[in-house]
């Protein structure tokens, strides 16, 4: 299993070296995904910033999530992190080049609480998008809330790898 420093090892370089610049729109995760990528060197050469949008109504009002999104699919869906990965790449497009903005997302339930029967606890949603791509997969976490989290934030860097051609 690939490891979080292994991840962003290989990313860390491509992004930079591809001229991408990255940003995250985060729920479930609470903000580790950024996190976890600042804490490495060199990061400022592309990550430009995200989003930690817990709430429905932060990720309506800042990333532009339809409220007939959630009301039909729910925060935790294919649906809505696709929504969330979307309006991060539009909430930097002004300053630089959406072609060159890469976006992950990520919404769920970490747990302990919160779960039901159709979305348990682990049920966390990643997403995706760029320019020419979009992604979104689902994941069936176990273990604590912070373990949940941790899964969820190296899923998201080991999509962000695949679509850039480094799995």
């Amino acid at each position: 299993m690939q490891t979080l420093n292994d991840a962003l090892s290989k990313l860390s370089p491509t992004l930079k070296e591809r001229g991408y610049y990255l940003t995250c729109a985060e729920s479930c995760t609470g903000g580790l995904l950024g996190h976890l990528i600042t804490n490495t060197a060199g990061s400022s050469n592309y990550f430009i910033g995200g989003f930690l949008t817990y709430s429905n109504q932060a990720k309506e009002q800042f990333l532009g999530v339809q409220s007939e999104t959630l009301r039909l699919h729910g925060a935790v869906s294919r649906e809505t992190v696709l929504e969330m990965a979307r309006g991060a790449r539009a909430a930097f497009s002004s300053r630089f080049p959406m072609e060159r903005i890469l976006a992950l997302s990520t919404s769920g339930i970490a747990g302990p609480d919160g779960g039901s029967p159709e979305k348990p606890v682990g049920t966390v949603w990643i997403g995706f998008s760029s320019d020419t791509a979009e992604r979104a997969e689902v994941f069936h976490f176990a273990g604590t809330r912070e373990e949940v989290k941790l899964q969820s934030v190296l899923a998201a860097l080991r999509m962000l790898s695949r679509e850039l051609g480094l799995e």
